[in-house]
């Protein structure tokens, strides 16, 4: 019996998640005749049918769900196995996934990623953004391989590794007249534009407030740290953003920035399973993260 081909399991996965072979083609750059056979050698190797069609929609058949239960715990087989053999490499090759939130993907990671690339040309990296929470179990599912998260953070299998911190500050649109410190209490009747709710960085805003008897009235919720200064630059609300993200030279409309009294300072990890197998490349991310994080505190 010939062994499962992984395009194959993946073409037959991706037309289950997207409902369509067409889909499937568009996500693979490749043709839909070309999906339809890669399915259909699976369905002969497997000696079952594996997809049937439900109204418009292709839907796995009770065996096609028997096997997509496994296809990742073989992916996963498969990384380790890519990981184990990487570690006997002469210098840093292969893939590494990064997982991060998104102020730390647009300010603190793309010059680490360009002298990686320019030092490593042989290493792929990926990068993911995602809450703390979803980055913590793509971590611990082997699914990304190494994590800059907020703290706190916690599981039996992970390493937690802290490596800065990054204070939050208020920001208000150019001309606001107020102090040269912010209190909770300043901001008790301000239209505030916040990150959006499910994440750490809101979490912790919230707290900051809250401990001082402010609710806060949020007159905007996003995701994205650019637009929510953008919008306090025009003139929408005020804000509180971690300082990495609080860059008055990258908006459309001016800005001017506050430190907050008292302090609100959140910390940053590196994360990954105790048990990964801790390759050239991946050791050449860490070091760089962790350099990138030294020259932080020394250029503060």
């Amino acid at each position: 019996m010939r062994a499962l081909n992984l395009d194959q399991l993946h073409a037959f996965a991706d037309v289950v998640a997207l409902g369509s072979f067409s889909a499937a083609a568009d996500k693979l750059n490749l043709s839909q005749p070309a999906i339809s056979q890669q399915v259909r050698q699976l369905e002969t190797r497997m000696g079952v049918k594996l997809i049937e069609r439900v109204g418009k929609r292709a839907e796995a058949t009770p065996a096609g769900l028997a096997l997509l239960a496994h296809i990742s715990d073989i992916d996963a087989s498969v990384r380790a196995a890519e990981d184990a053999v990487a570690g006997f490499s002469s210098g840093a090759a292969g893939r590494v996934r990064i997982g991060t939130g998104a102020t730390a993907c647009i300010y603190f990671l793309p010059a680490i990623l360009e002298r990686l690339q320019r030092s490593f040309p042989k290493l792929e990296i990926m990068v993911r953004t995602g809450n703390a929470g979803d980055i913590v179990r793509a971590i611990e599912d082997n699914k990304l391989d190494i994590g800059l998260v907020t703290m706190p953070c916690s599981g039996r299998s992970l390493s937690v590794t802290p490596i800065m911190t990054d204070p939050f500050v208020a920001i208000f649109h150019a001309d606001a007249d107020v102090g040269d410190v912010i209190r909770p209490v300043d901001l008790e009747a301000m239209p505030l534009v916040l990150y959006e709710r499910g994440g750490l960085t809101r979490t912790l805003v919230d707290d900051w407030l809250r401990k001082s008897g402010v609710n806060g009235r949020s007159v905007m919720e996003l995701g994205s740290v650019e637009a929510i200064r953008e919008l306090v630059g025009a003139g929408i609300g005020a804000t509180i953003l971690p300082e990495m993200g609080a860059r008055p030279d990258r908006t459309q409309f001016p800005i001017k920035t506050r430190p907050l009294s008292p302090p609100l300072v959140r910390e940053l990890a590196l994360i990954m399973r105790r048990d990964k197998t801790l390759t050239p490349g991946l050791q050449a991310v860490c070091n760089s993260l962790k350099a990138a994080a030294d020259r932080r505190k020394t250029d503060r």
